[in-house]
Parts: structure tokens; C-alpha cells; sequence
């Protein structure tokens, strides 16, 4: 597979990010000592064809957190957003954190469900480009504060009642807070992109 290319404007975080075929701090475990975690292992090859990284480096170290990845997996997928914002919103907030690992698996998973992934790749430009809606820019600028500042000012707020409802505004935040804890976990960690999109 290629490795991972994006045509976002670069940021400092650019610089910080892990690309493809850099090594991770922790080395990826291949022989697994937890029944459950190699059990994760064949599902995974089963399912999407290889084992990612992330699982490799801290899932085999921590089998606890099978579950819970799981569990925010299963989540994500009964959102009401469509997939289109949720990948929007996730490769966003991935770039702002500089995370390689979790920009490659919002591409892929864009590809596999037919999103545009140019479009994707174009996330940084949402505020001048017409290729955004209102509700898309909307939730892009919410996902940055939430991801640059934790708080979100009134303003930000705001632009989210009119395209979104109440439910709709809670998930676009809980997502934007769960693509950041997974970008704090594969970023510090150093792992970088498996080269999963094939675009």
C-alpha cells in the first residue's frame, strides 16, 4: 500500500506527526501472551485483513482496553451523524493533533464506505472552500476548539443549533473527545500510519 499523502495545508502539528514506516516507541507484539487479545488478532485478520498497529503496541499490553475500544467502536457506528461528517470530523481532528496513524484509518475507512476522500484530505481549507457545507463548517470549527482549547466559546457554539439537534450537537462533541483520546494514545506512542488507504 502507499503511504499515507495529504494535500492539508501544513501546521506545526505536520511536523510532530509519525509517517508511514516509522517505528513505534513500544515494539508491536506479534505472539500475544492474553487469549483475549489474540483472539482480537484473528477477528482483525479475518475482518479487515491485518492487525493494526495500535492494537499491536498497547491493546497486547493492555487487554483491558479490548472492551472499551470495542464498546466506543460499536458507539460511533449507531451515531445518527452521517458517515461522511463523522469522517470528516475525525481525519480533522486527527491533523490538528498530528496523529499519521489516525489520519491513514479515517482515510481508509472513507474509501471503504465510499466518502470522498480528496475531499477528506481537504479538511484544513473547510472555512474558505465551497466544497463545505454550513453544517460541516459548523462542526469543523467546533471539532478544533474542542480539540485546541478543550473550552468552546458561545459563538462556536452556537452555529451548531440550526443544522444540528440536541442529540446531534452531543455527538458531534463526543466524537470530536474520542477521536482525541485515540490520537493521545497513537501519537506519544509514535505510531504512525500502516498505509491502510490504498488512494
Amino acid at each position: 500500500m502507499e503511504t499515507l499523502q495529504t494535500d492539508t495545508a501544513p501546521t506545526n502539528n505536520d511536523d510532530r506527526s509519525a509517517e508511514a514506516g516509522s517505528t513505534p516507541r513500544l515494539a508491536p507484539i506479534e505472539n500475544p501472551d492474553s487469549w483475549r487479545v489474540w483472539l482480537a488478532y484473528k477477528i482483525m485478520e479475518w475482518t479487515e485483513g491485518t492487525v493494526i498497529t495500535p492494537t499491536m503496541v498497547m491493546q497486547a499490553r493492555l487487554p483491558e482496553s479490548l472492551r472499551q475500544a470495542y464498546e466506543t467502536q460499536k458507539l460511533e457506528e449507531n451515531l445518527s451523524l452521517s458517515p461522511a461528517l463523522r469522517l470528516l470530523l475525525k481525519r480533522y481532528v486527527a491533523f490538528l493533533n498530528g496523529c499519521a496513524f489516525c489520519i491513514d484509518m479515517a482515510e481508509a475507512d472513507a474509501e471503504d464506505r465510499g466518502v470522498d476522500v480528496d475531499k477528506l484530505r481537504k479538511v484544513a481549507d473547510y472555512e474558505a472552500s465551497d466544497r463545505f457545507s454550513a453544517a460541516e463548517r459548523a462542526a469543523l470549527a467546533h471539532a478544533e476548539a474542542v480539540t485546541e482549547d478543550v473550552h468552546v466559546d458561545d459563538a462556536t457554539f452556537e452555529t451548531l443549533r440550526d443544522p444540528f439537534s440536541e442529540r446531534e450537537i452531543v455527538e458531534v462533541t463526543w466524537l470530536c473527545a474520542a477521536e482525541n483520546y485515540w490520537n493521545r494514545i497513537s501519537a506519544p506512542l509514535n505510531i504512525g500510519s500502516d498505509g491502510l488507504c490504498s488512494v
